[in-house]
């Protein structure tokens, strides 16, 4: 029986088998995902022990992908390897080092994605049991924050939905001046 559920997110067929047939056989058992959407559903209904993502997927990217696993605190604990072609493409949204998961770049051999596998394992012993996301667009869950902050966030929500809403009113105001000089 296999040990390890490794879900393998990527639209590349290729890469899928090639992670299948890299990783030791009898340890894993692979999951595979051609895109953002079917991964994040396997990602809740299977509670992989390791993800393996893609950054650059259909239908919902794997930066999008990587925002919902960081904004719930019992899917920020399972181990991550992001997987791109172009890492600057990665370090655009997310700032190095990276902290509580790996990066390999596409193409990669077997020892880089064990080595790899085995990082994001120990960093993601490492990561606090719960935090805050630090992807610069975080979803804020009640189980994520404590009742202070939530405080503190609903005051600025607050805040800012009130700014909208007078932007807005200086906009219709623009607006109706607009009209009145055009009549």
């Amino acid at each position: 029986m296999a040990s390890h559920k490794v879900l393998v997110i990527d639209d590349s067929a290729v890469i899928r088998n090639m992670v299948r047939d890299m990783l030791p056989k009898g340890n894993f058992e692979v999951l595979e995902a051609k895109d953002g959407v079917q991964g994040i559903n396997l990602v809740r209904q299977e509670r992989p022990t390791l993800i393996m993502l893609d950054f650059l997927l259909p239908r919902m990217s794997g930066w999008e992908v990587f925002q919902q696993i960081q904004a719930q605190a019992d899917l920020q604990s399972i181990p991550l390897v992001l997987m791109s072609g172009r890492k600057e493409e990665v370090t655009e949204k997310i700032k190095e080092p990276f902290e509580y998961f790996e990066f390999v770049q596409k193409p990669f051999d077997q020892k880089q994605l064990i080595e790899a596998i085995k990082l994001s394992m120990a960093k993601a012993k490492r990561r606090p049991a719960v935090a805050v996301s630090a992807v610069s667009a975080p979803t804020v869950t009640g189980a994520a924050v404590g009742g202070g902050d939530l405080t503190a966030l609903t005051a600025k929500v607050t805040k800012l939905q009130a700014e909208v809403d007078a932007l807005k009113k200086q906009q219709a105001q623009i607006l109706a001046f607009i009209k009145a000089k055009l009549k």
